[in-house]
């Protein structure tokens, strides 16, 4: 099964479509368009070549990306290496705060160890994850901040060339 999800929008509804161009108009393989008529696109007629309407296939790919959804529930994170909601571990919870705007809740996932993150409001982090300690820390400052220029740089180069 592919991993991203495809935009049902390049589907026009008011065109028709073979298999292979519903395929290139899409950026998957023409059997990847087979697998989806057997899990329910249907065609207009059983004739061949298979003839697909532009609104049915746009219909069946919104569905079709709803349905891999997985919104987290309150007190989850999006685990990346177990691809599914999970429960933070208890002590590895901090909110970075960014200077404007929300932030970044970082976490390690209870099942895998991988790190987790979230972006979410100072003042959301008691409802996304509710019983949690959160320590909360400053972000780093900038890069173009800094008083003086890295050991790296190179201007000395750049003036008598």
């Amino acid at each position: 099964m592919s991993t991203r999800r495809l935009n049902a929008y390049r589907v026009k509804i008011h065109w028709n479509y073979t298999a292979r161009e519903l395929a290139d108009r899409l950026g998957v393989h023409k059997n990847t368009v087979r697998n989806w008529q057997r899990n329910g696109l249907v065609p207009l007629d059983r004739q061949r070549p298979l003839i697909f309407q532009g609104a049915v296939v746009r219909a069946f790919l919104v569905l079709w990306n709803k349905r891999r959804k997985q919104p987290c529930p309150t007190g989850t994170l999006y685990c990346f290496s177990c691809r599914e909601p999970r429960r933070p571990t208890a002590s590895s919870v901090e909110f970075v705060q960014s200077p404007a705007g929300p932030g970044n809740i970082r976490a390690s996932c209870s099942e895998c160890g991988t790190t987790m993150y979230r972006r979410a409001k100072q003042s959301d982090i008691h409802s996304v994850l509710p019983g949690l300690l959160v320590q909360i820390r400053e972000a780093s400052p900038r890069l173009n901040g800094r008083p003086s220029p890295s050991v790296n740089c190179d201007f000395d180069r750049q003036t008598t060339a």
